[in-house]
């Protein structure tokens, strides 16, 4: 077959594999990735081919239909898949492509999903991925590719969709610079955003990180009820808010939980703190 890239993914190759067999073959152990964030399928693709000599990424996917389609097209041995992706999710690609390959799931951390996949002894990842726990699944998958063939996960699958909460459809990771690359945050542990001349901080407990989103555009892709608009410059996180101070003058002054720093409220946001 000759070679073709499709395209809504990166660097593909199509190779199928010879109908006589799959982990006995010379050719390498292949995988995809789906995540719709960028940043975290580079972490993740990283990450493996570090740890898992001979692996090859065959293609990247930012959504679900896309990964649909190069599970049935390049017919990898493993499929990493986000649980949530726009369009259809992993579960439901998954669903759509059993038998075809070993899936392992990516999701943010949560105790439903976590306790949902244990139960039902399905392949998980959170994210951000940590190399242990990657390398851990890496040596099950190695052995499942060699010992066993692609189990039927009909029913396991049926019972996650009905199980798992529905994903949230707001921003849950910042990517964030720092001086040796990228580090990714989960918007769960930032503080505040505030805005200066050409970026916009994001402060964690860690310290202060540059992004290159603005307010208006992080306004737009928070969860609202989460993150408040206090200032024209600044975007807090309300659940790790400690008290708000109120001058003789009327001003208010924001106190975060664990950490020193403070924020005037701009008296255009004021109504938001009546009852505190």
């Amino acid at each position: 077959m000759g070679s073709r890239r499709p395209s809504c993914c990166l660097r593909v190759r199509i190779e199928p594999y010879p109908k006589n067999g799959r982990a006995g073959d010379m050719k390498p152990i292949r995988a995809i990735i789906a995540d719709d964030e960028e940043a975290l399928r580079d972490h993740l693709k990283t990450k493996l081919l570090s740890l898992w000599s001979g692996l090859e990424i065959a293609g990247e996917a930012d959504e679900g239909e896309t990964a649909l389609r190069l599970i049935r097209e390049l017919r990898p041995d493993v499929a990493f898949l986000d649980i949530s992706m726009p369009g259809i999710n992993g579960i439901d690609v998954a669903k759509h492509a059993i038998g075809r390959c070993l899936f392992v799931f990516v999701t943010a951390h949560d105790e439903f999903a976590v306790e949902a996949f244990e139960r039902e002894a399905v392949d998980y990842l959170l994210k951000p991925v940590t190399g242990e726990r990657l390398a851990a699944t890496i040596g099950r998958l190695k052995d499942r590719l060699v010992s066993a063939p692609v189990p039927d996960l009909s029913g396991v699958l049926e019972r996650l969709s009905q199980t798992l909460p529905k994903a949230p459809g707001h921003l849950q990771w910042i990517k964030a610079q720092q001086k040796d690359g990228i580090k990714l945050i989960a918007v769960n542990d930032i503080y505040f955003f505030r805005a200066t001349d050409k970026y916009t901080t994001v402060r964690t407990r860690e310290g202060e990180f540059l992004i290159r989103k603005t307010l208006k555009e992080l306004e737009n892709e928070l969860d609202p009820a989460q993150f408040w608009r206090v200032h024209r410059a600044a975007i807090v996180n309300a659940r790790l808010l400690q008290k708000v101070d109120r001058s003789i003058a009327g001003t208010r002054t924001i106190r975060f939980k664990d950490l020193p720093d403070t924020l005037a409220v701009s008296r255009a946001y004021t109504h938001l703190f009546k009852q505190m």
